[in-house]
């Protein structure tokens, strides 16, 4: 069963890896503007649409190339981009081979000037269209990494990725300029979808197939709503609210690589599940903290069909974890809603926005025992039928 499970999760992983690698160009900026010298002393580099050429991408708008020595703290190799009034950046990609799931994780921070005004950054393509805030409030950087479903295509479709500024208040003169710091793009294929633990009713139970972790960040992914099972950064599930996708390497994760850490009250993540009306069925999950300093009690309402309870997570934000269970019977609908949600909101001492952490969720269908009975048991039945007979004959 154990190694089952582990030869299941390094076949995720496997297939992840070798479908995602170099789709995009220049992800990082770290290949400078054409016409930039490392020698320059400016900590923002404006480009120029008639003379500058930015490798991989095209530009539009007021646009600038920022440089480590600024008093923002840039990601792995010190080059972002800023996307002031209008700015937009795009690059196309060609999705080779088979159909595949696009899933981009991206790290954006607020520009470093006196402002009073947050910009939104819109990411978009034939797909999508999908505004995230700047608002700093999930993470002690100033860097907040999200992960956001992109769209599904292959057989050598082009694809435009557009990353843009949006001004929420045009009449604003302090407005905070969204940067750019890093890019990933992850292709999920149908073949890694459907690999899973067959003692799991569910598809990606361990969230081991979800947005890919930055190697420039060490504070997790954020999600937000998504309402589609097959449209969702988080493979088979859909996201409710906004949650933190958080890996082992920066985490506590009690199983696999990856988990869900829940960041406030009505949010959470959520499943659906054909299922036989009648039969009974068994869900095992793992809830706890991530090693993130967040303590307190945490309540986590659980649904699946018809059936609902509440947990309570006891937490001191040293990374803990502990198994449940709910038992239910199948309602017959064509699909049973499974959930798990968050219904407390809590912070961390310097305001950053934690919760509950939920991994290891295992569906399987309750069939009763079908013990074969010992050998002792049928020579004492046989023995006291024989003994009945022979007072019957008396």
């Amino acid at each position: 069963m154990k190694l089952q499970s582990q030869t299941v999760f390094f076949m995720f992983w496997f297939l992840l890896a070798t479908a995602s690698a170099d789709i995009l160009q220049n992800p990082d900026f770290e290949r400078p503007p054409s016409n930039w010298r490392a020698t320059s002393t400016a900590q923002f580099f404006p480009l120029d649409e008639n003379s500058t050429t930015l490798p991989g991408w095209t530009f539009l708008g007021k646009v600038e190339y920022v440089t480590a020595g600024s008093n923002l703290s840039l990601p792995r190799n010190g080059h972002a981009i800023l996307l002031a009034d209008e700015g937009k950046i795009n690059q196309t990609f060609t999705a080779s081979g088979e159909r595949a799931q696009y899933i981009l994780t991206f790290a954006v921070a607020r520009g470093i000037q006196d402002c009073s005004t947050n910009a939104s950054l819109v990411v978009s393509a034939p797909d999508s269209t999908v505004e995230f805030s700047v608002s700093g409030k999930y993470g002690k950087q100033p860097w907040q990494v999200y992960g956001h479903y992109i769209g599904s295509w292959g057989d050598g479709e082009s694809v435009n990725l557009v990353i843009q500024s949006q001004a929420v208040d045009s009449e604003s003169n302090s407005t905070c300029w969204p940067v750019v710091g890093d890019l990933s793009l992850l292709a999920i294929t149908s073949s890694s979808i459907k690999v899973k633990d067959k003692d799991n009713l569910l598809q990606n139970g361990g969230f081991e197939l979800g947005p890919a972790f930055l190697e420039s960040s060490n504070e997790g992914v954020l999600m937000d709503s998504e309402p589609s099972l097959t449209e969702s950064a988080l493979e088979q599930w859909t996201i409710l609210g906004t949650v933190k996708y958080v890996d082992a390497k920066n985490f506590f994760v009690p199983e696999g690589k990856a988990a869900v850490e829940i960041l406030g009250a009505s949010a959470g993540v959520q499943t659906a599940k054909q299922l036989t009306r009648g039969s009974e069925y068994n869900l095992q999950f793992m809830l706890g903290d991530a090693n993130d300093s967040c303590s307190g009690d945490f309540v986590v309402g659980v649904a699946a069909g018809s059936s609902a309870q509440n947990f309570t997570v006891h937490s001191n934000g040293t990374g803990s974890a502990k198994k449940y269970s709910l038992k239910f019977k199948g309602d017959g609908e064509s699909t049973t809603s499974i959930s798990f949600q968050g219904y407390t909101t809590s912070q961390r001492k310097d305001g950053v926005f934690c919760g509950p952490m939920v991994d290891a969720v295992v569906l399987t269908e309750s069939r009763g025992c079908r013990c074969k009975p010992k050998m002792g048991s049928v020579l004492v039945g046989l023995l006291l039928v024989a003994l009945f007979k022979l007072f019957e004959l008396i």
